[in-house]
């Protein structure tokens, strides 16, 4: 029992340490990110996206609708000065560019755009970020080595300098999809990218009340402050303000602390409700990472989007008045085009839609200045909590799987999981918390449940070998296995299911008896049923029952499937062939092979009772085969079936000899002979069911002298087939009698 808990604990180890290693990889992270990431954005769906933030789109139909050139580097730049005074009139509280103005063009077109910019004091144009190695050489002019160096490029002298701010906006990619985005560039001497440029701009006007915050919190004395936001007139004012607070913030992280328990004070909760909004969020950002992952909203158009076109004319049939309100509004402007896989400055996600359209890079810089105006970022937990989380997870689950039965530990586990799914989901969407999830679910649990599952596999294995190996003797494998892995119910082993079933009992078995002793009989008997059992088994039988010198087997499966009756009548035929080495042993024994063929639903399971059982074949299937079975004797065959047994299997010679009603029924059957495999017949046997099918067509047609005439004519070639000599019997009877029942052309059994 020691040994047993020791190797329980040494296995929820193993795992929970599998899964902290594979965390703690970089494949670990590829691995969350592609993988458990998109599923939880999946299961969560789109949501509203947070006021504030509006798209400024540029699509396909941009210039049409504009009477302009279709393609928008072909455009007068003045045509932005345009948007820009739009904008302002419709009440935006910045207006973000998410195009490259980098490269000269009209200067009287540039000018127009500049002027437009300088008057609204609340615009911020793309930098250009590029990134190239640069060899290090010593003062000889050896090259040591290399560096990777990165350069901003700014829009024209004209248009840099009448913007108000300036940012990159580079976005990380994994294999083609985008999961993060910058706040602050470290390769890039600290640069606020564009989402943050945009919130700061707009968050300059709770300027008073941030210096506030940072002077209480002794943050102020390392940073040159502007006095009051009418300083801050450029880009680089602007600039310089978020790079000092940000190094400021790092290099005393003590001090930022302070800065976060001034939130809670008194005075804070006294400001206007947008106010204490954003210098929440103005915090987080700034003490925060660089490195963000982004809380997508939705696919593509989920942030509210409105054509660059209908800024210009101030209207748009599809968009009211007020959708065109754009107060206290932050809108990025750039390339979005709803209906176009091929637009540029395009992202795959995972809202990626079912027409392939990515989301567009001005509508990732919006989602990320969302998530920055309103605390949305996806947070996810500290190394060691997401190695304590991990750790734990494996270790708990695998104890719990070791020690716990299957039947139990199994459900157990699989709700432990999913609870933890639904935990880590609702975090998610609630708190935009990231948990671990792939590695757990995936990684862990399945190794977890094999592993664990596995031990005990091999623990009871042994133990129910020898029994189930005893109990095979007298039951079907199958059942034998469902006795040994579970509590003796035999109930739980009855089923309704469609089958073939075969009948066959041993002709003349009374005299044999009357001439043996019990042991000599019983040995004969054993022989006997070894020798019909090889055949059977070598087919695939379900169900095999003893019944006296009688066997009753059934093969089990869909109704559909045609193996179930193949294999019977495979079986059937191989039977007739062993029978004969029967014979050859016993000299007592001289009589041949019957056997009955029927295919319907059965009941196979335990029947008796007092605590003894036998596992049986029930039902009218089984009933029917015995009977079919028992009309070889009078037709002197060996094998019998319905017609239904041979639909569909085509490679058997057969012939049908009548339909029959048995005693007990009512409803006449058509019954064939299988004599043989087509491509074993011989003949004779050929011209035998060929002669025979033309007699039992004059006899069903109730032609009886002439179908007499046929069957006497076949017996003189064929003197000992039972089929012609039954029905030429049956032919006299009905020519002498004087008058026919009904359906006299249907064989009537009065004995089984």
């Amino acid at each position: 029992m020691m040994w047993r808990s020791i190797k329980g604990l040494l296995l929820g180890m193993i795992i929970g340490l599998i899964g902290c290693l594979l965390a703690l990889s970089p494949y670990g992270t590829v691995f969350e990110r592609s993988i458990g990431l998109d599923w939880l954005f999946s299961i969560r769906g789109e949501i509203n996206p947070p006021p504030g933030t509006v798209v400024i789109a540029i699509d396909g139909l941009t210039g049409k609708k504009l009477g302009i050139s279709s393609l928008p580097r072909e455009w007068p730049r003045s045509i932005h000065g345009e948007l820009v005074d739009g904008l302002v009139k419709l009440g935006a509280s910045a207006i973000v560019f998410d195009i490259d103005f980098h490269k000269q063009r009209s200067t009287e077109d540039e000018q127009i755009f500049a002027n437009a910019a300088r008057r609204s004091q609340r615009v911020v144009m793309f930098q250009y970020l590029t990134g190239k190695g640069q060899p290090i050489e010593d003062k000889d002019g050896k090259i040591r080595g290399s560096v990777w160096v990165e350069e901003l490029l700014s829009p024209v002298p004209v248009l840099a300098e009448a913007s108000r701010g300036l940012g990159p906006f580079p976005l990380p990619k994994y294999e083609a999809s985008v999961y993060e985005f910058w706040v602050f560039k470290s390769s890039a001497q600290e640069a606020p990218t564009m989402p943050a440029v945009g919130f700061q701009l707009h968050a300059l006007k709770a300027y008073d009340q941030f210096i506030r915050l940072l002077n209480n919190s002794g943050l102020a004395k390392y940073i040159e402050l502007p006095e009051s936001v009418s300083d801050i007139t450029s880009a680089k004012d602007l600039r310089k303000l978020m790079t000092d607070i940000r190094k400021s913030m790092s290099e005393q992280p003590v001090l930022a602390n302070n800065l976060v328990l001034e939130l809670n004070k008194p005075w804070v909760g006294k400001e206007p409700t947008e106010i204490q909004y954003l210098l929440k969020s103005l915090v987080s950002m700034y003490i925060g990472s660089n490195e963000r992952y982004l809380n997508f909203y939705g696919p593509p158009g989920t942030i509210k989007t409105i054509p660059f076109h209908a800024v210009i004319k101030g209207q748009d049939p599809n968009f009211t008045a007020e959708d065109l309100d754009l107060t206290n509004k932050v809108v990025f402007v750039g390339f979005s085009d709803f209906y176009d896989p091929g637009q540029p400055d395009r992202f795959y996600t995972v809202f990626t839609n079912n027409e392939g359209v990515d989301l567009s890079g001005v509508e990732i810089a919006a989602t990320a200045f969302a998530n920055l105006l309103h605390s949305q970022s996806l947070q996810i937990p500290d190394a060691a909590t997401t190695l304590i989380i991990v750790f734990t997870f494996g270790l708990l689950l695998s104890i719990l799987i070791y020690f716990t039965p299957a039947i139990l530990g199994v459900p157990v586990s699989i709700i432990i999981v999913a609870s933890y799914v639904f935990y880590a989901q609702i975090l998610f969407n609630d708190s935009y918390l990231w948990l671990p999830l792939a590695t757990p679910v995936l990684v862990q649990f399945p190794l977890a449940l094999f592993i664990g599952l596995l031990i005990q596999y091999l623990q009871q294995r042994h133990q129910v070998q020898h029994i189930s190996e005893a109990i095979r003797l007298y039951v079907p494998e199958e059942v034998s296995k469902a006795l040994t892995s579970s509590d003796l119910e035999p109930e739980n082993l009855n089923q309704v299911i469609y089958s073939t079933c075969l009948a066959t009992d041993m002709q003349g078995f009374s005299t044999i008896a009357e001439n043996m002793g019990p042991g000599e009989l019983a040995e004969f008997l054993n022989d006997y049923f070894d020798t019909l059992s090889k055949p059977l088994r070598n087919h695939d039988v379900t169900v095999t029952e003893f019944r006296a010198d009688a066997i009753m087997c059934a093969w089990t499966g869909e109704e559909f499937d045609i193996e179930v009756r193949k294999k019977p009548i495979l079986a059937s035929l191989e039977a007739a062939d062993a029978i004969q080495d029967f014979k050859a042993r016993h000299d007592a024994f001289d009589a041949s092979l019957r056997i009955g063929l029927e295919a319907g639903e059965v009941y196979v399971g335990h029947s008796g009772g007092g605590g003894h059982f036998v596992y049986s074949i029930v039902g009218d299937c089984a009933n029917t085969a015995s009977r079919i079975e028992g009309l070889n004797k009078h037709v002197d065959t060996q094998i019998l079936a319905t017609e239904s047994i041979i639909e569909g299997i085509d490679d058997l010679l057969t012939r049908p000899i009548g339909q029959f009603v048995f005693v007990g029924k009512t409803e006449p059957l058509p019954i064939i002979e299988i004599l043989n495999l087509s491509n074993d017949a011989t003949a004779q046997q050929t011209e035998l069911c060929e002669r025979f099918a033309k007699g039992l067509e004059l006899f069903m047609r109730a032609e009886w002298k002439m179908a007499s005439r046929e069957f006497k004519s076949i017996l003189k070639d064929f003197p000992h087939d039972g089929p012609c000599r039954f029905y030429f019997s049956q032919c006299r009877q009905r020519i002498k009698a004087k008058s026919l029942a009904e359906n006299p052309c249907i064989i009537k059994m009065d004995q089984k």
